[in-house]
């Protein structure tokens, strides 16, 4: 697997350093490196690190003895903050830089984390406290069970000094300041450099897989989430009732023996998937629909628990014709529309689509949410 080292730096580049090391000392490889940081980060990191044979990256390498072909990391992996202008912004001032460091957060995170048979190491140890949480939060949205989020501890007399980068393998004497600003002379070999895995939760295992093709605000992808469950619509033929949500609507037995007529065509629609979109392959025409008389009736007699059907009137459900069938619809829609309101009846109610005399009729809610309880 191949371990990516992708880290925040303002002005203080020696947190990479200081990062690879600790990194190094837990034996954990790194393969390639990214950053992010701004204008004024970029020429530091170049200076200080990438400057020649002679940058402080180099040299921790070699001192190492870690081949620098074997990680991938120069001044295309420096990855700036740039405003909607293309400008590379010098520092995280304001609100709208954040914005553009979220963004860039956002992508670089979604990128490498998108990669199959890898690793990400987040070092969120330099910058801003505003970079730290930035890439935080991308982590937390597109982070995987096999990244780690570090932060990395410095002995505070070190983390202050603009020249110490690693400790070195031959401890020198270097001079450092006390807290009322005084210099004082320390040898290297009492810097600590510790890292520190910090867990997060992930949440990208609940994000929707149409939300995981291209980066995504957090906003976006944090609304995703909030995602009420499709309810499903219950036909109880024995109490002649249709339960939605915690909604129950008592019918007569004649609407229930139309409704529940066109509810048992949407589930034995032998179309394959349980969702049914824009399909209206189980939409009844109305001839084909009156063919269906029979079905129609033994479900009312059912419903009237065996009721004689010579003591039914036949000008009714009994003896459905165009008149009476659109009649009973339009009362069975108003109760519907009634009880659960109009925006659930839209795929409840007893649809049309099409234009006479091609008018057909159905369901429009997917057969998988549709119960029929005999």
């Amino acid at each position: 697997m191949k371990n990516i080292l992708l880290a925040v730096a303002g002005l203080s580049p020696q947190v990479i350093t200081e990062t690879l090391f600790a990194l190094h000392q837990n034996r954990q490889t790194v393969d390639e490196i990214h950053v992010i940081t701004t204008r004024n980060g970029k020429e530091k990191i170049y200076a200080e690190l990438l400057g020649g044979e002679k940058g402080n990256y180099h040299t921790f390498l070699d001192e190492y003895g870690i081949d620098p072909k074997t990680i991938a990391f120069d001044h295309e992996n420096v990855h700036v903050v740039m405003d909607e202008h293309g400008i590379e912004i010098g520092d995280i001032l304001s609100a709208h830089d954040n914005e553009r460091l979220l963004a860039k957060c956002m992508t670089l995170t979604f990128e490498l984390t998108s990669r199959k048979d890898t690793a990400v190491f987040f070092s969120v140890a330099g910058g801003r406290k505003t970079m730290s949480s930035c890439l935080t939060l991308a982590v937390q949205l597109y982070g995987r069970s096999q990244d780690r989020l570090y932060h990395v501890l410095v002995s505070p007399e070190f983390e202050s000094n603009r020249e110490f980068f690693y400790p070195p393998k031959a401890p020198r004497k270097i001079e450092l300041k006390d807290n009322h600003g005084q210099p004082f002379i320390k040898d290297t070999k009492y810097a600590q450099i510790n890292l520190v895995n910090i867990p997060f939760v992930s949440i990208r295992k609940q994000i929707s897989p149409d939300h995981l093709n291209e980066p995504k605000d957090p906003g976006t992808l944090m609304l995703s989430l909030i995602r009420d469950e499709e309810a499903g619509l219950t036909l109880n033929l024995k109490s002649r009732k249709l339960i939605y949500k915690t909604l129950e609507l008592d019918l007569m037995p004649s609407h229930m023996a139309l409704y529940a007529f066109f509810a048992t065509v949407k589930k034995d629609c032998a179309k394959p998937g349980e969702t049914c979109g824009d399909c209206r392959d189980c939409f009844l025409e109305m001839e084909p629909f009156l063919r269906h008389q029979d079905s129609i009736s033994q479900i009312y007699q059912k419903l009237c628990q065996g009721r004689s059907a010579t003591e039914m009137s036949d000008s009714g459900i009994i003896g459905l014709n165009p008149e009476n069938f659109r009649s009973l619809r339009s009362k069975i829609n108003k109760a519907i529309a009634a009880a659960f309101g109009p925006m659930a009846a839209k795929e409840i109610e007893i649809s049309s689509t099409g234009s006479r005399p091609d008018t057909r009729y159905g369901i429009l809610m997917d057969k998988a949410r549709l119960e029929i309880v005999i």
